[in-house]
This record gives structure tokens, sequence and C-alpha cells, in this order.
């Protein structure tokens, strides 16, 4: 069976690292990348089967993400918003613009590979 690529766009290295080993563990072919920027580049060479983002980056925040993928490049791709900034005004921005979902952190690795799996047994 074909392993499901992630985008997992997370600044915090150590975050990221964690969270890319649990992925990796549980069957998933993950790309990191640090910044918003770097999203936009890999996402025009390489198309995810998911992704998973902070709300929180350098150079292009995930409500902007969110904007992009839905109305840029006009993809249905499931996306899960990370935030430590989990306000009501973010949530409801990243759902308005089209999330999935929404997680607050600290997360746990356990519980994001479930919301991943839930999100790509929908698609």
């Amino acid at each position: 069976m074909e392993r499901k690529k992630l985008l997992l766009a997370e600044d915090d290295e150590l975050l990221a690292s964690l969270l890319s080993f649990r992925l990796q563990k549980g069957g998933y072919e993950v790309m990191h990348v640090p910044n918003g920027k770097e999203v936009k580049e890999q996402l025009e060479m390489y198309l995810p089967d998911i992704i998973v983002s902070d709300i929180m980056m350098p150079y292009f925040s995930g409500i902007e993400l969110i904007d992009y993928v839905r109305n840029e490049l006009g993809s249905s791709i499931p996306i899960i918003i990370l935030s430590s900034a989990g306000n009501e005004e973010n949530v409801l921005s990243a759902f308005d613009l089209g999330a999935n979902d929404f997680i607050s952190k600290p997360v746990s690795p356990s519980e994001l590979m479930v919301r991943v799996a839930r999100e790509l047994n929908k698609a």
C-alpha cells in the first residue's frame, strides 16, 4: 500500500522532529517545512494527501496557507491547524477559510495520528 504524503508546516524544530518521527512510524511520508514561504514552494512540487500546519509561522501564516490552498490552488486537501494561539478568533478564521480540524498545542502525537487518519478516511 502506498504511503500517504503529509506536509508538516511547523517552525518549532523540536516539535516538528517529534511529530515527524511519530507520523513516519505511523506509515506516513512526511515533508517538513519550517516556514510559510517554503510551504508555497513545496506545494508547487509536492502534492500532499494532507497538510498539518502551525497557525503562527514566519513569512506566511497558517491562515494565509488555508486561503492559498483553498482559493489560489482550488484544492480540497484536508488541512489540520495546530496552534498555541487557540483563541476563538483564530479558530473561527481557520474554519471559515476551510480548515478541516484544529488542535491546540501542546499537541499529543497520538491525538494527531488519530485526527490525520480520520481526515484521510473522510477524503
